[in-house]
């Protein structure tokens, strides 16, 4: 592999290798202690503040910018059950490396991606958000429940569960590492959700 390819993960996954699976699997076991969170005000509301600005991007569709929210190695996982998830052990509704991202944004921005013909429209409302210290002083570890309406092709569909963000503060912003949505009915039959969450 080039010097090249690996520096740009939207064009290969090397990123996404044994040692990433063990490091996301140990960074999302215990992570909310109670001697762990964060009770600073102004910090909690720079979280509220991302998630609330993720939410709104997502619901105008400004997908190119949402994606800008996150770090270059980073992975958008959701779940498929109740347990704790082990991505390379149990079923995932998506793991989405950068550029599985930047390929579903891609397709959606074809006007050809039959499961979002007609294309959804969202309102996202965000709350309960905590957030959780590391061993490293940059990483961050939040906690928010979510409500999505979705309409499209004259249905309402509603989704609701909870995200963890885990949070890498550089160059004076945070930037998202890992998206991790879990939905409250994510064993049952989903009906092929579409959007993303």
């Amino acid at each position: 592999m080039t010097g090249e390819a690996r520096a740009e993960p939207s064009r290969s996954s090397y990123y996404v290798d044994e040692a990433f699976y063990r490091s996301l699997i140990a960074a999302f076991e215990d992570w909310r202690r109670d001697d762990r969170e964060i009770p600073e005000a102004d910090r909690r509301d720079e979280f509220r503040r991302l998630l609330e600005h993720e939410a709104r991007l997502l619901d105008e569709a400004r997908l190119e910018e949402w994606l800008a929210l996150f770090a270059p190695e980073c992975v958008y996982w959701m779940p498929g059950t109740v347990a704790k998830g082990d991505p390379r052990r149990e079923i995932a509704i998506a793991f989405d490396d950068r550029r599985r991202m930047e390929d579903r944004i891609y397709r959606l921005r074809t006007g050809i991606a039959w499961s979002q013909v007609p294309a959804s429209r969202t309102v996202r409302l965000v709350s309960n958000i905590q957030g959780w210290r590391t061993d490293d002083a940059a990483v961050a570890m939040v906690r928010a429940n979510f409500i999505i309406s979705e309409f499209r092709d004259a249905e309402t569909r509603t989704w609701s569960g909870w995200t963890a963000h885990r949070l890498r503060r550089r160059g004076g912003r945070w930037e998202i590492l890992v998206k991790q949505i879990n939905l409250i009915d994510r064993d049952q039959n989903l009906r092929n959700p579409s959007i993303i969450f």
